[in-house]
């Protein structure tokens, strides 16, 4: 007697896109009107392309450390202390120069009103924590 034959059973190829996953980046704009805020002059295209390089690559670098301090920490979440942490051992938070001069010089006033607390009538302190 003749068996019948059985096809192969072919797994089926999930359908994913043959582009490499991206990470998430910082608008193009913003990076252009932080730099040119404090650069306050006309930079080329090129110019601009390395700005560009550096910055994301400065982020990545920061959100790398973030990441660590709150892993060492034992912590899932990135806390405002380990910002405070990584920005003193950059040489940006200094004794002379606490972090909330630096919000307040360099931050416009709906960022500042959300980071640093300001106590209003009522005893209430804005933000609560």
């Amino acid at each position: 007697p003749m068996q019948l034959l059985q096809p192969k059973t072919v797994p089926k190829r999930l359908r994913t896109s043959q582009r490499k996953p991206r990470e998430p980046q910082m608008p193009r704009s913003l990076i252009k009107e932080i730099f040119r805020h404090f650069v306050k002059m006309t930079v080329t295209r090129d110019a601009f392309k390395v700005v560009e390089k550096c910055s994301e690559r400065y982020f990545k670098q920061l959100s790398d450390d973030l990441e660590a301090y709150a892993h060492h920490a034992g912590r899932k979440t990135v806390e405002a202390a380990d910002l405070e942490v990584l920005m003193r051992r950059q040489g940006l938070v200094t004794d002379k120069m606490p972090l909330n001069v630096l919000i307040e010089n360099y931050l416009p006033l709906e960022y500042r009103k959300l980071l640093i607390p300001v106590a209003v009538s009522g005893n209430k302190v804005i933000p609560s924590k």
